[in-house]
């Protein structure tokens, strides 16, 4: 279950996480979880399209079966 953690509850996250990390490893951090990220919305969205392609081509061998059974 996802919840709103809002301001007071994103400054909570970023303290702890800068008292274990330390100020030299936030960057380091931030910008990995930024490329995992990125790298997470580009699969979603190629798998997504493979999916969409997929269903096309299926709609399409279906359609051209129906018209060759009523020929």
């Amino acid at each position: 279950m996802l919840t709103n953690i809002g301001i007071p509850g994103l400054i909570i996250i970023l303290i702890i996480t800068l008292i274990i990390f330390g100020p030299r490893k936030l960057p380091e951090i931030g910008s990995a979880l930024g490329k995992t990220l990125s790298e997470f919305k580009k699969t979603t969205s190629d798998i997504m399209s493979d999916d969409e392609q997929a269903e096309t081509t299926r709609t399409k061998d279906v359609t051209a079966a129906k018209m060759k059974r009523s020929d």
